[in-house]
């Protein structure tokens, strides 16, 4: 692990560097010059040099010495702030640190006190950066016998541990496997957590003994002759523990602190890191929310903490899987600070996830502008390009994220879908090999390793792949998969440019599709409703009984505001009605329901955010979203009117303006039956008409099967039949098992099942003048229908 005093002594290698005239600041040109060197593969022009300088000395101000430049402490201090990275700093100038003659291999002496005398003439040399810091450092000097005291503990312990094989991790070797998630390197200032993450043996009587002894130093520091000194013991205490990765301990010292002086900024920040740290990010994000306040209250005297605090507040917020509130904090880290490289890479990733491509492209292109060599940056605008159509730029991206950290599984991972969405199976195979060479156990790298493989024409080796994907997970899709195979395998189909026969279909016609009953869903309505189910099942809408939003409405005061046509509304923004979701959806995990906003924001606020100002019609969300949450087809257009008659145009109204009700008809049909785009609604603005519609009304135009929302009785049907399965019937057409309902030609006996039905498509060898088709919902309905017909066919062929 890091030593205390291996951090600010990298800085002060930097420092004397580039402090050519030894006058102890950094001029702009000795400042250029570091910017230029450390930052090898950008070629800057003088004007970017110059804003860059401009951005410094101006942040920095306190710092500067007159026509001397930036000071030591300043230099520091823009590392402490996330503005560049010491370590990567160090190795691009090609420096090394003088070996540190204090080692882990003291011997043990039987007190504290022989230990701290043998320790003290090394103390100036051992200071970490934070504490000899004017905002964050050492104030009095009892605590720095407390600080003394608490090194020789930890080494006494880390000793023991090591002795006995205890400690875990300090493995290095596989540190390019991950994106930065946020937590490694955003959580400074000052104190990064070692990409060397150690884990502490807890349950044993060394550590017991331990947490025994750092609870006496605990108590000297509150036995302080004053309570500022109290404070500085327990914030000093808790920066060494952070510093050697014991972070629940940590945790207890900076909550102290917090007790000590509950308006300090300090505090709340370090608990908010630890916490964070710590998997709990709910207390992660009430702990920066209070030293948000507390800095904002503070004036300019923690300022440069701000940008790192909205940060921080962001990663904690996308670790409850809070990314459109997230987004907020980087933008508002990233105006404080334009430098902050990573608040901008933090922002592109949050809008990705949001389904916002352009503007996250905008954003990773800005954070790789102030730094060239950010992989997880061109990683993800790679992904942002890719799913804007930019495949091309995409690969570049992707691949110039592996030439800067060759085992980047998720730049692997992805590149190797966007080769598969190509068609370039062979390259996507390799991509995929190279996942599993960094993570053996990556079950969804195998599986479409063995897709890509299947797409490659090589079914052995497919075939191989999927059951190494199988020993990874027991998942049903892979059982599908390994069946599809079987039956590929089977029946070896010539198709229609598809190098293994997935494709063997012809598409006919709707005129040619007729229904054999008049249970069987029309091809066209099953398209429609396969669309709103999928979009069901992504954000897990289903299961979100639609009284919950009864109950928001009930519970919820929202601002009534005014639009840009004068009419009142309750309209609240994008990261307050993130706020609402995730209490209706409050059984997700954090990365299931990013997915849900992404597709609602992507599907429904597009939409409903005509003019991208940011905010949303609440009342009419609510009636949008009514008719795919749980509960009976009655209940969610109830609810969904009284969504209508809850905006303010119709408050304490029994009935709601015609007008509201057209609109939102049209609206519903332009979310989720997007081929009538948007042209419906622009026919209705401006009216004025003043008729009123009740209940029964409303319904009879929500269920018009030309004008209204008539795809509700078959969405409602794939809700409660989508997960059957019918025996061993594949579909002929796509070959994977029939689930959902199976559409049977009834002259030549094959089936489809409900996507391929939708889609028009028909397997080649039956080419008719038209189909009819009988939808079986199970394959009990099958069962009775073919007994029925045996039934009567015995009957007619038995002799009179």
């Amino acid at each position: 692990m890091t030593t205390r005093g291996s951090r600010s002594e990298k800085v002060k290698r930097i420092f004397q560097q580039f402090d050519s005239n030894r006058d102890g600041g950094l001029n702009r040109e000795e400042m250029a010059a570091l910017v230029v060197a450390v930052n090898p593969r950008v070629k800057f022009s003088d004007e970017q040099i110059n804003a860059i300088l401009d951005e410094v000395f101006k942040t920095y101000g306190e710092f500067i010495d007159g026509e001397k430049g930036l000071t030591y402490d300043g230099l520091l201090r823009t590392y402490d702030d996330g503005a560049g990275d010491v370590d990567r700093d160090f190795d691009a100038l090609g420096l090394e640190l003088k070996p540190d003659s204090g080692g882990d291999d003291v011997a043990s002496s039987s007190s504290i006190a022989d230990e701290r005398a043998v320790a003290e003439p090394a103390k100036k040399q051992r200071t970490a950066a934070w504490a000899a810091s004017p905002n964050h450092g050492i104030v009095f000097d009892d605590t720095w016998k407390v600080v003394d005291d608490l090194e020789i503990l930890i080494k006494r312990l880390k000793a023991k541990q090591v002795k006995d094989g205890k400690m875990k991790g300090g493995d290095n070797s596989n540190n390019d496997v991950y994106s930065d998630p946020g937590w490694s390197r955003e959580l400074g200032p000052s104190s990064e957590i070692s990409d060397k993450r150690i884990v502490w043996e807890e349950s044993g009587h060394d550590y017991a003994v331990f947490v025994k002894e750092l609870g006496v130093l605990r108590t000297r520091a509150d036995g302080a002759r004053s309570r500022e000194e109290a404070f500085d013991g327990h914030m000093a205490i808790g920066r060494v523990l952070y510093e050697h990765q014991l972070y629940k301990e940590a945790l207890v010292s900076f909550k102290r602190a917090c007790e000590l002086q509950p308006t300090d900024v300090r505090p709340h920040f370090r608990a908010g890191n630890c916490s964070y740290v710590l998997g709990r990010h709910g207390e992660a994000k009430e702990e920066f929310v209070l030293a948000l306040e507390a800095a904002e209250a503070g004036g300019n005297q923690w300022s440069y903490l701000l940008p790192q605090i909205h940060v921080n507040l962001g990663i904690s917020l996308e670790g409850e899987g809070m990314v459109i509130s997230s987004c907020e904090h980087y933008r508002e880290a990233a105006i404080l600070c334009p430098t902050h490289f990573r608040a901008l890479k933090l922002l592109g990733s949050a809008l990705f996830g949001v389904g916002e491509y352009k503007a996250a492209v905008k954003a990773l292109e800005e954070a790789i502008y102030l730094k060239n060599d950010y992989a997880d940056a061109h990683c993800d605008l790679a992904s942002a390009l890719h799913a804007m159509g930019d495949d091309e730029n995409a690969i570049k991206e992707f691949q110039k994220a592996i030439d800067l950290k060759p085992g980047h599984v998720d730049a692997l991972y992805n590149l190797g879908g966007l080769y598969m969405d190509m068609g370039r199976y062979q390259r996507a195979s390799e991509m995929y090999t190279r996942v599993l060479a960094v993570w053996p156990n990556h079950w969804r790298a195998q599986l479409n390793k063995a897709v890509s493989l299947l797409g490659a024409g090589e079914n052995e080796e497919a075939k191989k792949a999927l059951k190494e994907a199988l020993k990874m997970t027991n998942r049903v899709e892979l059982h599908d998969a390994i069946s599809h195979l079987k039956q590929l395998q089977k029946k070896r189909l010539k198709g229609n440019g598809g190098a293994n026969g997935e494709e063997a279909f012809i598409i006919v016609e709707p005129s040619k599709f007729k229904t054999a009953t008049e249970r069987t869903t029309l091809r066209q309505e099953l398209a429609i409703a396969l669309d709103v189910r999928a979009f069901q099942r992504i954000t897990r809408l289903s299961r979100c009984d639609v009284e919950l939003l009864k109950k928001e409405m009930t519970e919820n005061n929202a601002p009534v505001s005014y639009s840009g046509m004068g009419v009142p509304e309750k309209s609240i923004r994008k990261a307050s009605l993130e706020v609402i979701l995730r209490r209706l959806l409050n059984f997700l995990k954090p990365e299931t329901f990013v997915g849900a906003v992404k597709a609602i924001n992507q599907k429904i606020l597009s939409v409903l955010d005509e003019s991208e100002s940011g905010r949303v019609d609440l009342g009419m969300f609510f009636a949008v979203l009514a008719p795919i949450c749980g509960g009976t087809t009655e209940r969610r257009k109830r609810v969904a009117f009284d969504a209508l008659l809850w905006r303010p145009a119709n408050e304490d109204s029994t009935q709601i303006q015609k007008v509201d009700a057209q609109r939102y008809i049209k609206l519903l049909r332009a979310i989720y039956i997007p081929s009538h785009g948007m042209s419906e609604i622009l026919e209705i603005h401006g009216e004025t008409d003043s008729a009123v519609v009740s209940f029964t009304e409303f319904v009879a135009m929500f269920d018009d099967p030309d004008w209204g929302f008539g795809v509700m009785s078959g969405l409602v049907k794939l809700e409660s039949v989508d997960r059957n399965r019918h025996g061993n019937h594949v579909c002929s057409v796509c070959r994977y098992p029939v689930i959902g309902s199976r559409f049977k030609e009834m002259k030549s006996h094959f089936s489809l099942c409900s996507q391929c039905y939708s889609e028009g498509k028909v397997p080649p060898t039956f080419k008719l003048e038209e189909y009819k088709f009988k939808e079986y919902a199970s394959e009990a309905e099958a069962m009775k229908d073919k007994c029925m017909w045996f039934g009567l066919h015995s009957k007619s062929s038995s002799p009179s």
